[in-house]
């Protein structure tokens, strides 16, 4: 089993209940077939690049997982076959790019669990 990061855009005239249930479609999809959650990330509205189909903003979310290779291909024509879904990616992560993205989900939920007050307050310094 290999370790996958997609990348999915939904179009922006979802509801939150509708982004969020198209989510967990994937979610669904991807368990249902066999592929074990590793991460899962929801981004939010933001500015697109440029524009895809006419819309400058998309709800953004990322799905880490493992998975059989065989795996890829179904999700591909899943996400073809979602009309809310804009642009996504699917790629495979190498033995590094396992270790930043289990770095970054510890540093996450670290500054996640730090309340305001624990968290270190930035100083100006005014040079004359």
């Amino acid at each position: 089993m290999n370790y996958y990061e997609t990348v999915f855009i939904l179009t922006p005239v979802l509801s939150d209940e509708q982004m969020k249930e198209a989510v967990a479609k994937f979610r669904g999809f991807l368990e249902q077939n066999g592929a074990e959650i590793v991460n899962e990330e929801e981004w939010g509205l933001r500015k697109l690049a440029y524009p895809i189909q006419k819309k400058s903003t998309g709800f953004y979310c990322l799905l880490e997982f493992k998975a059989d290779p065989t795996m890829v291909k179904k999700l591909e024509t899943a996400y073809r076959r979602d009309e809310r879904v804009i642009r996504f990616l699917i790629f495979r992560l190498d033995k590094y790019a396992v270790e930043y993205a289990e770095k970054r989900r510890v540093l996450r939920a670290k500054k996640a669990s730090e309340t305001p007050a624990e968290a270190p307050a930035e100083v100006e310094v005014k040079q004359a």
